[in-house]
Formats: structure tokens, C-alpha cells, sequence
């Protein structure tokens, strides 16, 4: 569980911890990561931990063949981490462009490497990434980001193409607005806050845990045959065209 330090990917390493499985927490943040070890083990899942800077692309390729041979293989990876800056195009800086990119896309794309290097002689496995819907619609101030969560959707179907005749499925979950350390900002405010939430159908942001049950549904064998999907958990944000209500539509 790549991100495992917080948000989603904290959440999903329980979850899967819970449903049986032997997590090895990975973050950039080391005592994160071994916070989020502790309460996987107190939950009753075995559990280990390790440090990783997803941006650097050798250490994701020792920190996962080590995880391989530790464990007699790699049967499932998620990789979660994700940065944004919300700036209009016109005025965001080279370096704001590179961190961007440098984890959302090219991170996960090391992580979506060395995994395929792994599983496919092993015959199966399942890979989840997380995307956004920002890969789908858009807003002021997005551009890098939904263009990064884009990538990685496509990433995630060319990886299940070249992986699906090795026994390996690939997929990607793209939430909506979630309640984890990178919405910070926007939850800090109220009225931005109340406006998302009123965007969706649910009319209520997401909890984390709430991202982790697809995710370790797509883990599992429950979904032995999607492959090359992006699983949208998104409060029907993309359903639906607005939240304006006609006349005579009241319940």
C-alpha cells in the first residue's frame, strides 16, 4: 500500500488488513507509516512498514522486489499518494508543474513498473491506482492535476492490456471530493466545501474508508474479471448535470 501514511490509503491498508490480507505500509512520511502499521496490527491484520518516496524510481523498484521476495510474491499493490496545484494554467510555474507530475504521473507510473516486473511471472495480482474525477470533468484551476489523474486511467488500461494474458488485472478508482489531507484547503473554507458537497447526489462529501471498499474489491477475487476499468466512487458527482431541481420535481 503505497501512501498508506494517511487519507485513502491509510484506510484502504485497514480495510485490507480486516478482509485478511498481509499489508505492508509504505509512505514518504516513516512515522505515518508506522502509525498506520499499528492500528492495522491493534485491528488484528498482520501488518509491516517501510519508508518510500514514491518520486524516487529506483526505490520504488528495490522497495517492492524486497516486499516480493519477503512474502513469496506480490499479489496486489495500491498506490494512492496524489499533490495538487490549484492554479490557473496561465500562471503556474515550471517547478509547481514538475512536482505535480513528478508524483501524480511519473510516481505512480515507477510504482505501475515495477509491480508489472513481479506479477507477471507469477501468473496473477491486481494493481489499483487511484484517479479523480478530475480525469473526467474539470474545473478552474485543475489543469496539471486532471491532467495527471487523466495519464494514470490511461496507464492503468495500457498496463491491463499488456498484462491480462499474465493472469495480472489492472484498474483504477477515481473518487470524488474525499475528506483526507489534500482537500485540506478547501475544506478549511465553508462555502467552498458546502458547494461540493451540494455537487454531488449524496449531497455530502466522502470518508476515506469509503474509497477503501472498492479498492479492495478490485483487489479481490470478487472482481476476477474487470481489468482496465476506472471504478467511479463519486457521490454521483458525474451522474448527474447540476443541483438545480425543476419545477414539480419536489419529492
Amino acid at each position: 500500500m503505497i501512501g498508506a501514511g494517511s487519507g485513502i490509503g491509510a484506510a484502504a491498508a485497514l480495510e485490507c488488513a480486516i478482509q485478511g490480507g498481509r499489508v505492508v505500509c509504505l509512505d514518504v512520511d516513516p512515522a505515518a507509516a508506522e502509525s498506520t502499521a499499528v492500528a492495522v496490527d491493534g485491528a488484528g491484520g498482520g501488518c509491516s512498514w517501510a519508508a518510500l518516496d514514491l518520486t524516487d524510481s529506483r526505490a520504488v523498484e528495490e522497495a517492492l522486489a524486497a516486499i516480493d521476495r519477503a512474502s513469496g510474491g506480490l499479489d496486489g499493490l495500491v498506490c494512492t499518494p496524489g499533490i495538487n496545484v490549484r492554479k490557473p494554467i496561465a500562471v503556474l510555474a515550471d517547478g509547481e508543474v514538475e512536482r505535480v507530475v513528478d508524483l501524480n504521473l511519473k510516481g505512480t507510473f515507477w510504482a505501475l513498473r515495477a509491480a508489472a516486473r513481479s506479477m507477471r511471472s507469477r501468473g496473477k495480482g491486481s494493481i489499483v491506482v487511484l484517479s479523480s474525477i478530475r480525469s473526467q470533468v474539470v474545473e478552474p484551476g485543475q489543469g496539471i492535476y486532471a491532467a495527471t489523474k487523466a495519464g494514470l486511467v490511461q496507464l492503468a488500461r495500457t498496463l491491463a492490456a499488456e498484462l491480462g494474458a499474465c493472469g495480472v488485472r489492472v484498474n483504477a478508482v477515481a473518487p470524488g471530493v474525499v475528506e483526507t489531507p489534500l482537500t485540506g484547503p478547501i475544506r478549511a473554507q465553508p462555502s467552498w466545501y458546502e458547494a461540493y458537497a451540494r455537487k454531488s447526489a449524496l449531497g455530502r462529501w466522502a470518508a476515506p474508508r469509503e474509497i477503501a471498499g472498492p479498492i479492495v474489491f478490485l483487489l479481490s477475487d470478487a472482481a476476477s474479471y474487470v481489468t482496465g476499468a476506472v471504478l467511479f466512487v463519486d457521490g454521483g458527482w458525474t451522474a448527474i448535470d447540476g443541483r438545480f431541481d425543476p419545477p414539480g420535481m419536489e419529492l
